[in-house]
């Protein structure tokens, strides 16, 4: 019922978009100060985390007004924010914009970087590792194409499954070698892997949806979190449209965003499940250029 009455408001949310919409981006604001009020419109997934009332807070204190819209799918966030309907999104990692602005034709910048977030493997059959699975156990993962990928390079780690050619960061289930692997990989929607729970024997969870369904992000029995110099793709960002990747305003609201204020509180609320990155936009965009090479590359 939760999840059904949140995406009915997501839905209403979108329509109110559409139907302001012009069809144009409407101008980037420049600037901002309690004199000189302006709004940015973020889209995010997670609106109900305590760090977005203390962001927003913060923000209006130097002339900014932060309208979150808040969205349960994906694929939503991306396409809006092209056509004018938001000024940002805060949503999604540097290998999910990739993979979308080569197969969207798009070009939306990353302008800040925010956290690495563990994606976790979790079960409620009373394993307490990895390796008490057993034996042809099954395990959901999302089966949106990066944390597909990235999920099936979790359970490799963990020791459940083999990749032929050790995987990348394309992998598909088809690549599994079901022969050398422990479990077998049951892909579903995203947000659907939590309720998986209560059947298999474990589910690779995304945070937010973790934190929706109620799972405490500490009981994870695993995560990729050991080794964050390699997850530069999985590095959580803000996105804007390309030709306002400049803009000094979305610049304020990074640097906001980083705040030991909000920071602080965000690192708090996921219990040691999230490492702060702050990168800059060029880094961000010499890394999102790699990537979208490689997602040409993969086909």
């Amino acid at each position: 019922m939760k999840r059904s009455l949140t995406a009915a408001i997501s839905a209403l949310a979108l329509g109110l978009l559409a139907a302001c919409s012009s069809g144009e981006p409407a101008a980037a604001p420049t600037s901002a100060d309690p004199d000189n009020r302006v709004t940015v419109r973020v889209g995010v997934t997670d609106i109900s985390k305590e760090y977005w009332t203390t962001f927003k807070d913060l923000a209006g204190e130097e002339g900014i007004d932060v309208e979150l819209v808040n969205f349960t799918d994906y694929t939503q966030p991306n396409p809006i924010l092209s056509s004018g309907d938001l000024e940002l999104n805060q949503f999604q990692h540097l290998l999910y914009l990739a993979d979308y602005n080569v197969n969207a034709g798009d070009d939306l910048a990353p302008i800040g970087s925010t956290v690495i977030y563990q994606l976790g493997l979790y079960t409620t059959k009373g394993y307490t590792s990895p390796d008490d699975i057993p034996e042809g156990g099954e395990i959901a993962i999302p089966n949106d194409p990066t944390n597909q990928a990235r999920a099936l390079l979790v359970l490799q780690s963990a020791g459940l499954i083999e990749l032929t050619g050790g995987g990348t960061a394309f992998s598909t289930p088809a690549e599994v070698d079901t022969a050398a692997s422990r479990v077998k990989v049951v892909p579903v929607d995203a947000n659907q892997t939590a309720v998986q729970l209560q059947s298999l024997d474990g589910a690779i969870v995304n945070n937010n949806f973790a934190a929706d369904a109620g799972i405490d992000p500490t009981t994870a029995i695993y995560s990729d979190l050991e080794d964050t110099d390699t997850a530069r793709p999985y590095v959580n960002i803000w996105v804007s449209r390309a030709e306002d990747a400049d803009n000094p305003v979305y610049a304020q609201l990074i640097e906001i965003y980083h705040r030991d204020e909000v920071i602080g509180q965000l690192l708090e609320e996921n219990q040691g499940t999230a490492v702060e990155q702050d990168l800059t936009a060029d880094e961000l965009q010499e890394s999102l250029t790699e990537l979208e090479d490689q997602v040409r590359d993969a086909g």
